[in-house]
């Protein structure tokens, strides 16, 4: 691949997650009341026993005085709480409330239909495809991340 086409490629996925997230976004703003990013956060917690905040920086990749801002309007909101963590008095455990897995619950389908109905158009095989290669470029970026480089 040359240099235009790997421009181009790095355009198209820009362009590409742009207007997913926005469209999936809107769709949670709409009918639950958050957007994407609270959505991802509250699916990392929920997901993750013994969930961190180092944890969703790993995950999502941005810093941790960011997360720690985003974790900070959830716990606000009455979405997560935090608990001293029990090996490490520097770090907090986080998990939802009964209210955070309530909303996560009710809104993971309007998620998921909105990315349904935003991919119909594409033939499985293609979107299985992508979804691999996606997946080996997200584990060779993030394995050069850890190299420091």
């Amino acid at each position: 691949m040359n240099v235009t086409d790997i421009t181009r490629l790095f355009t198209d996925l820009v362009r590409v997650e742009t207007r997913l997230y926005n469209a999936v976004s809107d769709r949670l703003r709409a009918e639950h009341g958050i957007g994407l990013g609270t959505f991802e956060f509250l699916e990392i917690i929920g997901g993750r026993p013994g969930c961190r905040v180092l944890d969703i920086v790993r995950e999502v990749g941005i810093t941790v005085g960011a997360v720690s801002k985003a974790v900070d309007r959830l716990e606000n909101a009455g979405l997560c709480v935090r608990a001293a963590h029990p090996e490490d008095r520097r770090s907090s455990i986080l998990s939802l409330t009964p209210e955070g897995a309530r909303l996560l619950a009710a809104a993971r389908p309007a998620l998921e239909d909105e990315l349904a109905a935003r991919t119909a158009a594409v033939p499985a095989a293609d979107l299985a495809r992508t979804a691999a290669t996606l997946a080996t470029l997200r584990g060779v970026l993030e394995e050069h991340g850890r190299d420091g480089a």
